[in-house]
């Protein structure tokens, strides 16, 4: 069986080679043409053709005499023939039709009434005046005079009402009266009457009159006919129509001309007029209206498709298509706009690539930046550590106050299966050793020597680590980083020998903490060692009380003024009661993480609002990250640690980035928030003033423009190197292109001249596209691509190319070409280097294809994405009747077809795979196509179906 296929156009561009030098005769005038003839070049000659109207061979030419011929040169009176041409007239009494050949009678009553005193009727081809009652008509057949009374005058007189004269009543001398016919016609035997004659009026007949015994006859030109009153000739629809513009029907009065749908017929019931359906109420379309003859066309604006009614335009939500955008698509009305995720930019109007941070200012690392992808990190030399600000880095002896970490550790045991659920800082994780143990850890470690399975830094400690069983208030000049809990159940001994002698479960409390000394804690009487002596001897202060507490089954930690508790009983759940766990709450019916700017508070089982002081960057989070140097201010619910108060703004520095805050001093600037350190201008420029925040108030010698940078070493502007760009007047670096980009020259201005030089399109046995590298942004300089498409066997090729834009001032400097192989003599399918932006479609020549586009270095464009389908060979004859039918492209609503990208996905499925026809209904193909094209494709179908039918 059969399903519907898939058609297109074919256009193919043929090679055009240029002719050999030929002499235009013509033109020259060395031509032997008669005069009535005309001359017509050709390739190495001409020849000459005898105007219409004249007979010959084109060098002799004669009139063409037109009303020698039996048809009398269509005229149905007189033919007169003039050189070259001929022209009808017609009898008096008549006048030429509007087809310039008919005649037809002049009602010579309208006008004046004839003449006549009285009473005028008109006749075929005269017209006579007559008298009323009581008065007759003078000799001149126009006047009347007024009958006398009877008995005035002895014997028959003219004035005699019924002298018996038909036409002219003259008295004689004898006392008689005789009479007389008007001219044309003749008296008879009776010597009264008078009998009309062919020389008057043409014997009362429109066309053609014949004398008889009995009078005129009438009769017709050729292909008219004599009506009933056997004077008069009415068309018939076998002469020109009938004179008819359009369908032509013979009655009884002669023809009647109609139109069609779309035209309305005129005043002289002969031509039809095109109805332009577009001056009332724009046709019903939604966008645009276009007249055509006979019927008018809606059309959409860009961004918009006509849907099946052929009157309303829907936005076209591209960003449904497949590879509309890298990242985030958003629609808008007959637009959309690609968006990239934090990190990335936007090149080529649809692609996302990697920032390089790092090329920007460095990144504002004071030390070394890294760039990673979607973002980049900041390093720091040996002896140093990453500042709050993840830009600065700080020397070690110089501890800044980090997190007080806040945890809460609840565990509970089902048989020899210890369960816990932690509540910690966002710093925190948990740590899995074994089925017996876990380890809960909090705040920034700094040495880790003694954890090595947390994520460790080469920064070294101010302070060591102390590892004890107890609790307490290790010191008091002295902040907490870092704690680590580790909880250990087994029945066994772990590292040294313990005694054990009733075999039962033991548990092991370790708690490892870090800590960090402000600078002025050190004094001459005590060092670093001697505070690290003081806080060891404060801890085991505490080892009785922690003991105690633990026979309790329940302990209470205290480290630097913050509680760590720890129990081993699971708080009891309100029976119903779902908890989404740590990080979550509920939302709707749905479990939703705790959003940036709050935290999962464990007790409450929900997520609230981060505290002023505080912040909260991540989603899920269970507690939130202090703000560097916080004394509480600062808003609630801040997201991130630029949002916390006090930091030093744009052009100010501090040692912790935090008020106070001083100016950045002369030849330096500082273009972020929360810094400890000014950039210095280079190169000995200076600024104009203290607190500078840009590069811009150095004051450099030359004012750089987009697309260069001002190099501090020699003092002058250097143009952007390749793969690399500048937007702004006046920087110091160029921004590295995105991803894998880079551009055709130095000297860029602006990302997207970075251009993606990777050959685009997936190539499939029955489905593909080819796309230029770049699309759709504009395609690089000297750039080649070459495509195969190598269908499966007894497989054809359909190709179609919705748009394609090369530059037309290149003087083909950008082709694209499809032919059978490399080589430039092979067959060739398509070729074309201009832009079309009507679709074009086509089939392939020959079975395989070799495609190949190349771009010069001049002007460039925004390419192609030209899709294909391979199809059954069984086929090939539909196909080709489709493709080939010029009504496939003629609407603008077919040709919309072939550039919705969803409609040809769809049909190039079916055309691949006939048996997907099924998946779709009747329903949904006609909601789909409009009505015109399923028309068309419907005759094509059953045709190929039902040949001899």
């Amino acid at each position: 069986r059969f399903q519907p296929l898939l058609l297109s156009l074919d256009l193919t561009v043929p090679s055009i080679s240029p002719s050999l030098s030929d002499v235009d005769e013509c033109a020259e005038q060395i031509d032997n043409c008669s005069t009535d003839a005309i001359c017509q070049n050709t390739l190495k000659s001409y020849k000459c053709i005898c105007k219409s109207g004249y007979k010959g061979d084109g060098k002799h030419c004669e009139d063409l005499d037109e009303c020698a011929s039996e048809y009398n040169g269509g005229c149905v009176h007189d033919c007169i023939n003039i050189p070259g041409n001929y022209r009808c007239t017609c009898y008096d009494g008549f006048r030429l039709a509007h087809d310039g050949h008919n005649c037809l009678d002049v009602d010579e009553c309208s006008e004046g009434n004839g003449g006549c005193q009285q009473i005028c009727v008109n006749m075929m081809g005269s017209y006579e005046c007559r008298c009323r009652e009581g008065f007759f008509l003078s000799d001149n057949q126009h006047t009347c005079i007024q009958r006398p009374k009877e008995g005035t005058k002895e014997g028959p007189t003219c004035m005699d009402k019924n002298h018996g004269c038909a036409h002219i009543c003259r008295e004689t001398p004898k006392g008689s009266i005789a009479c007389e016919c008007r001219p044309g016609f003749q008296l008879t035997r009776n010597m009264r009457d008078c009998k009309l004659t062919c020389n008057y009026g043409n014997g009362g007949c429109q066309h053609i009159c014949e004398e008889t015994d009995h009078g005129p006859r009438c009769a017709c030109h050729m292909k008219f006919a004599l009506q009933t009153d056997e004077k008069t000739c009415v068309e018939t629809c076998l002469v020109n129509n009938g004179g008819c513009d359009s369908t032509c029907h013979d009655a009884v009065t002669g023809v009647r001309c109609s139109c069609p749908v779309g035209f309305t017929l005129q005043p002289d019931r002969k031509t039809c007029k095109d109805i332009d359906e577009c001056r009332l109420n724009n046709g019903g379309c939604d966008h645009v209206c276009r007249n055509t003859v006979g019927s008018f066309e809606c059309s959409c604006k860009k961004g918009y498709k006509l849907l099946t009614n052929e009157r309303t335009c829907q936005d076209i939500d591209e960003c449904s298509f497949d590879r509309a955008c890298d990242h985030s698509c958003v629609n808008s009305p007959g637009s959309f706009q690609c968006f990239c995720h934090k990190g990335y930019v936007l090149y080529g109007l649809a692609h996302c690539g990697d920032i390089d941070e790092c090329s920007i200012n460095r990144g504002s690392c004071k030390y070394g930046c890294v760039n990673t992808q979607g973002s980049y990190e900041c390093t720091c030399p040996t002896g140093y550590k990453l500042h709050w600000n993840r830009k600065d880095c700080t020397e070690l002896v110089k501890c800044l106050p980090g997190l007080a970490p806040k945890t809460t550790l609840t565990c509970s045991k089902t048989g020899k299966k210890e369960s816990c659920s932690l509540t910690c800082t966002s710093k925190a994780h948990y740590l899995a050793e074994s089925d017996s143990s876990y380890t809960v850890s909090c705040g920034i470690p700094i040495l880790r020597s003694k954890t090595p399975a947390l994520n460790t830094s080469s920064s070294p400690s101010c302070i060591g680590t102390v590892s004890y069983r107890g609790s307490g208030q290790p010191c008091n000049n002295c902040l907490v980083t870092f704690v680590n809990l580790k909880c250990d159940s087994s029945k066994k001994a772990k590292g040294r020998r313990v005694r054990n002698p009733t075999n039962k479960e033991v548990t092991r409390i370790t708690l490892e903490l870090e800590a960090e000394v402000k600078p002025g804690d050190t004094t001459g009487s005590c060092n670093l060692s001697c505070l690290r002596q003081r806080m060891e001897k404060q801890v085991k202060t505490y080892i009785k009380a922690l003991k105690k507490s633990i026979n309790q089954e329940r302990f209470l930690i205290r480290v630097a003024g913050l509680e760590y508790e720890v129990a081993q009983k699971l708080p009891q759940v309100a029976s119903g009661h779902e908890n989404c766990g740590p990080g979550r709450e509920k939302d709707s019916g749905r479990c939703v993480k705790c959003l940036p700017g709050s935290y999962y508070h464990g007790e409450q089982e929900r997520c609230i609002q981060c505290p002023p002081g505080t912040f909260q960057e991540r989603e899920g989070q269970l507690a939130c990250d202090l703000c560097p140097g916080s004394d509480g201010h600062g808003p609630a619910g801040a997201r991130n640690i630029s949002s916390c108060a006090g930091q030093c703004p744009t052009g100010y520095f501090s040692s912790d980035g935090f008020q106070p805050c001083q100016p950045c001093p002369f030849g330096s600037y500082q273009p972020d928030l929360g810094r400890t350190l000014c950039f210095p201008c280079g190169g000995g420029l200076s600024t104009k003033r203290e607190g500078s925040s840009s590069f811009h108030d150095c004051e450099v010698k030359v004012q750089c423009s987009p697309g260069h940078y001002y190099n501090t070493t020699v003092h002058r502007c250097i143009r952007c190197p390749l793969g690399s760009y500048q937007t702004e007047f006046r920087q110091n670096y160029c921004i590295t292109c995105p991803g894998n980009t880079t551009t055709d020259f130095d000297g860029a201005t602006s990302v997207s001249q970075c251009k993606n030089r990777e050959c685009g399109g997936e190539m499939g046995e029955f489905t593909g596209y080819i796309e230029s590298p770049n699309y759709p942004g504009n395609y690089p300089a000297n750039v080649e691509c070459i495509w195969i498409i190598n269908p499966p066997n007894k497989r054809k090729i359909l190709m179609v190319v919705p748009e394609i834009f090369l530059p037309s001032e290149d003087e083909c400097g950008d082709v694209l070409v499809m032919r059978k192989n490399w080589s430039a003599t092979s067959i060739t399918t398509y070729e074309t280097c201009q832009t079309y932006e009507r679709p074009i479609a086509f089939t392939a020549r020959s079975r395989r294809l070799w495609i190949n586009f190349k771009s010069n270095e001049a002007n460039s464009a925004r390419g192609f994405q030209i899709p294909y389908v391979t199809y059954d060979e069984d086929y090939e004859q539909l196909v080709e009747d489709i493709v080939r039918d010029g009504r496939l492209y003629a609407s603008e609503n077919h040709q919309e077809i072939l550039k919705d990208k969803k409609l040809i996905k769809t049909l190039f499925d079916v055309l691949a795979h006939p048996n997907n026809y099924f998946k779709y209904t009747p329903r949904e193909f006609s909601e789909m196509l409009p009505r015109s094209f399923l028309r068309l494709i419907s005759s094509k179908v059953s045709a190929f179906l039902r040949p001899y039918k």
